[in-house]
C-alpha cells in the first residue's frame, strides 16, 4: 500500500475545499494531535475543526514524506486565511499512522 499516494489523494480533497471528500480517508475514530495545542478525538471533531480552520482552502506545499511500515511524516509549509483575510504560513511535520489504508491518528508539530 502506498501511503504518501494516499495522502496525497486527500491532500488533493482538501486543496479543492472538498472537506467530505478528505474525511472518507480518515478513520471514524481518528485521532488528531496538535504538540502544545489541542487533541480532535472522531471524525465529527475533525469535521468541525476542517469547517473553522479551512473556511477558504488552505495553501501547502509538502517538501518531504519518508513512509516507514504504518506511518508517513509529511513536512513543509501550509498557509491558512485567518479572520482579517490575511494569508499565515506556518512549517509543519505531520506524522500520520495509518489503520487499514486510513488516516488513523496525526500526530501535527506545526511553527509560525
Amino acid at each position: 500500500m502506498n501511503l504518501k499516494l494516499i495522502l496525497q489523494k486527500a491532500n488533493a480533497c482538501i486543496a479543492a475545499g472538498d472537506h467530505e471528500g478528505f474525511l472518507k480517508f480518515c478513520t471514524k475514530d481518528t485521532r488528531w494531535t496538535f504538540i502544545g495545542d489541542r487533541t480532535l478525538n472522531g471524525i465529527d471533531e475533525v469535521r468541525a475543526y476542517m469547517n473553522e480552520a479551512y473556511k477558504e482552502p488552505p495553501k501547502f506545499e509538502v517538501a518531504l514524506m519518508i513512509e516507514e511500515g504504518n506511518y508517513l511524516s509529511a513536512m513543509g509549509t501550509i498557509s491558512l486565511l485567518n479572520e482579517n483575510s490575511e494569508w499565515i504560513s506556518y512549517e509543519y511535520c505531520d506524522v500520520w499512522r495509518f489503520e487499514d489504508g486510513k488516516l488513523a491518528e496525526l500526530k501535527a508539530f506545526v511553527v509560525s
